[in-house]
């Protein structure tokens, strides 16, 4: 019973009148905006009152009980006869400029049952403005009475007067003021606590500056804090919060004071008095010593905290050091057609005559279609029609080369159904093509505002969006269409999107051309974005198929060598481990570095197929299966997509999918496992797939010139001086570990590197490259050489080796017996 008696009394204001039933419904939504609009009406009326209500007065109190309207009064109010008589009665006869809180109440009412406030409390709203509005009602009518003079209305209405002269003659004028300050107090006392605190200074503001200064005491010097607090007798009970948090610095100073327990226990004393004791009483002069002991506890704690903070980095590692100012390329650097302010790329009257051939197409063969749609974009117009009940789309898809005989285009492709539309969508090449331009992409919000790690930008969709990709999650990609069809086209815009976007020391690059032409014009840019194998490589755009070789095994040794620092870092990919890095959480000591992402761009790939065989495809498989987690990606281009060349293998690992337009069927089937690109109309034009549904996209169309001022560009800005190494892959005696040490195969800097591994006992490839200034590659075959002569021991992962001369002395003569 007492549960049920409990549930009857916490029922709100909103369940009573039934507001939560309808508060999410059109009814409720309607509702609360015909309390809104009344809301509204009442104010209006209001304020026409005050000018109006004297003209009116007379003709609302002859108004016989029930009559509203009467054709012989015409009423002075804006709101008509009705909002005269509300104003009338809620302000001349009730609370008098107070009642402006009852349509603020209905308008409020009216927004809950909108939904716009669902949180908002009724009852207590409720409860509230009625409070106010009676409380204000007594109050204008005692304060503004005597200084309006006469009215037509009462400042407080007929009830703030009445109300007025009751408490006047039960408790005189003075009972009356001091009954509406008391109930004023009390309220505001209720809606905010801060109340209690401004009474009480203005009660005994004397006390509350003695408070103050007390402070300031306290945060003064301790030999004239220590006499002053003692003879203070005002305990502060206040502000406890205010206290403890000026007391809180001084915490150890009772302690700390080299005076005798007697003359040094008040700055305890006030914490006491600070904290408030339950008594209300004074802290004797005497401190526990638990309570000694417990403020010792607190400051070490503190310290230790405080010198850990101290440790810790201020800010994380700029992974674009030491190229901060490095600028990216400007958007001025690329052509802007004409095409790209372009909004209509089809006249209406192509459009009309596009759809009335469909349409009559269709009916010739008894298809018939209930809506047509077309969406046009800057290569294709895609229409979408939705046929009549009963009509299978398999009819619809049989008829692609009658509607291409009727529209005499090339390139129709029928997409029935349209996933989920649907529709059936007919692609129908436009008349004159447009050219989406590199500008026009890179220029877009989408872009510019991209968060991807590897952002590509390939062009512009059917609905003329810009279409981008990650190729961090594709995470490899295969580029194929017949020769003349975009493809070069579309791997420079993949090279341009990755350089407008990406840092020196954040990408690099790794280009193979076997056709000598293709990359060529990359190779001013070879220093700060490319890699390569050999150090002092002049070309490092490679175009000879021993050096790819080289090149994807070397790739293959620093993919098992960042492997092994992820492992070492604890992370599962090279995102987890750089911001690790960053953080000053891993110690490049012990050869962790920042990794940039590697992009290997492979044109010609049957060319090398041909040529190499299974030695090119087993390494690429093999970065392919493994290489996503570290940061290197590749993306393969052919213009032969036969089964020979795009194998089992690499269709298994590469499932990002760009084909161009091709020749027959078949080759389609290769490249997407599905027909549609030998429909399509060339020049850009192409189909995405790296998922369930290939997109049809138009490539972006970036020029020559145009990617010629951006390599000049980046060319001229201050980076990297030289490429960044790939660690050589271990010749055919190294992998048997076979060979030996000869004293005239030594490097010249063998000695100097084995004096300062020895001197910092450290066997660290790394530090071989900072102190000798020398590259990856040759600090490792450094390393390889003090191995076989027992300098070193052998690798351990990301380990240092483990250093087995002790002293200079024992090189020395290590040295001596190398030498013979």
């Amino acid at each position: 019973m007492a549960k049920k008696k409990t549930t009857q009394k916490s029922k709100t204001f909103t369940e009573a009148i039934g507001l939560n039933n309808i508060i999410n419904d059109k009814t409720g939504f309607v509702a609360g905006l015909i309390l809104l609009c009344v809301a509204i009406y009442i104010c209006v009326a209001f304020f026409s009152y005050f000018s109006t209500g004297a003209a009116d007065q007379s003709l609302v109190t002859d108004l016989r009980p029930g009559e509203v309207e009467n054709a012989n009064r015409v009423f002075q109010n804006v709101c008509g006869s009705l909002g005269a008589i509300i104003s009338y009665g809620l302000i001349s006869r009730c609370f008098g400029i107070p009642a402006f809180i009852i349509p603020a109440f209905i308008a409020l009412c009216g927004l809950r049952m909108m939904g716009a406030y669902k949180k908002l409390n009724l009852t207590k709203w409720f409860m509230g403005m009625a409070l106010v509005m009676i409380w204000s009602s007594v109050t204008f009518a005692k304060a503004l009475t005597p200084l309006l003079g006469d009215q037509i209305y009462n400042p407080g209405g007929d009830h703030g007067a009445f109300c007025v002269q009751y408490m006047e003659n039960l408790v005189g004028s003075p009972g009356l003021i001091a009954i509406l300050v008391i109930v004023m107090l009390a309220y505001l006392t209720y809606i905010t606590s801060e109340t209690i605190t401004v009474v009480r200074k203005m009660i005994n503001p004397f006390g509350y500056i003695r408070d103050k200064v007390k402070f300031t005491v306290v945060h003064g010097s301790k030999s004239d804090s220590t006499e002053d607090l003692y003879n203070d007798e005002v305990v502060i009970e206040d502000e406890p919060v205010e206290a403890i948090e000026h007391v809180d610095p001084t915490l150890a100073e009772p302690i700390d004071l080299p005076t005798e327990p007697t003359t040094t226990p008040q700055e305890p004393d006030t914490l006491n008095s600070s904290y408030g004791n339950e008594k209300g009483t004074k802290t004797p002069n005497n401190i526990t010593p638990g309570f000694e002991i417990e403020e010792k506890k607190v400051e070490e704690k503190a310290n230790s905290k405080t010198l850990a903070s101290n440790n810790l980095p201020l800010t994380p590692i700029n992974p674009r050091e030491p190229f901060t100012k490095w600028k990216f390329p400007s958007l001025d650097l690329l052509r802007e057609y004409a095409s790209d302010s372009k909004t209509n790329y089809v006249s209406q009257e192509e459009l009309e005559a596009n759809k009335d051939r469909i349409i009559k197409v269709l009916n010739d063969f008894g298809v018939q279609i209930r809506s047509i749609r077309a969406t046009v974009g800057p290569t294709i117009t895609l229409y979408e029609i939705t046929p009549a009940q009963g009509i299978r789309i398999s009819k619809i898809k049989n008829l692609e080369d009658d509607i291409a005989l009727s529209l005499a285009a090339i390139g129709i492709r029928i997409i029935a159904p349209m996933p989920g539309k649907g529709t059936i969508g007919i692609e129908v090449p436009n008349a004159k093509p447009n050219i989406v331009s590199m500008f026009s992409i890179l220029n877009s919000r989408k872009f510019q505002e991209s968060t991807m790690e590897l952002p590509i930008a390939l062009g512009k969709t059917i609905t003329n969006e810009v279409y981008m990709v990650d190729l961090a999650k594709i995470p490899h990609l295969l580029v194929a269409g017949a020769t003349g069809q975009g493809k070069s086209v579309g791997l420079n815009a993949i090279i341009t999107s990755l350089l407008y976007k990406k840092h020196p020391n954040e990408l690099k690059i790794v280009l193979v051309d076997p056709k000598k032409v293709e990359f060529s014009v990359y190779s001013p840019i070879a220093k700060p974005f490319m890699a390569a194998v050999e150090e002092n490589e002049e070309e490092p755009i490679i175009t000879d198929v021993q050096k790819v070789v080289k090149t994807l095994k070397g790739l293959c040794v620093l993919m098992d060598e960042r492997y092994d620092l992820l492992k070492a870092a604890r992370v599962r990919n090279i995102k987890e481990y750089n911001q690790k890095f960053l953080r000053h959480e891993l110690n490049p000591e012990e050869g962790h570095e920042f990794m940039p992402y590697i992009v290997v761009i492979i044109d010609e790939f049957g060319d090398l197929i041909l040529t190499a065989g299974k030695e090119v495809e087993m390494p690429i498989t093999r970065i392919a299966q493994l290489a996503r987690a570290i940061g290197i990606h590749m993306i393969i281009a052919t213009q032969r997509p036969t089964t020979s060349i795009i194998t089992g293998n690499i269709k298994a690992n590469f499932p990002g999918r760009i084909a161009f337009r091709v020749g027959a069927m078949m080759d389609s089937r290769i490249i997407l496992d599905r027909p549609g690109a030998q429909q399509l109309v060339g020049r850009g034009d192409m189909l995405y797939l790296n998922g369930a549904d290939p997109v049809r996209v138009q490539c972006a169309f970036v020029d020559t010139p145009e990617v010629e001022n951006i390599t000049k560009f980046i060319a001229n800005q201050l980076g990297p001086v030289r490429p960044m190494e790939i660690p050589e892959p271990l010749s055919e005696d190294e992998a048997a570990g076979g060979g030996s040490l000869d004293a005239q195969t030594l490097d010249p800097l063998f000695e100097e590197a084995a004096r300062a591994i020895v001197v910092s006992q450290q066997g660290s490839t790394s530090m071989i490259q900072r102190r000798l200034s020398i590259g990856y590659n040759r600090a490792g075959r450094l390393m390889d050489q003090m191995e076989k002569a027992g300098i070193v021991g052998a690798a351990k992962g990301s380990k240092p080796r483990e250093v087995l001369i002790s002293d200079e002395v024992s090189l020395d003569n290590l040295l001596t017996i190398l030498r013979g």
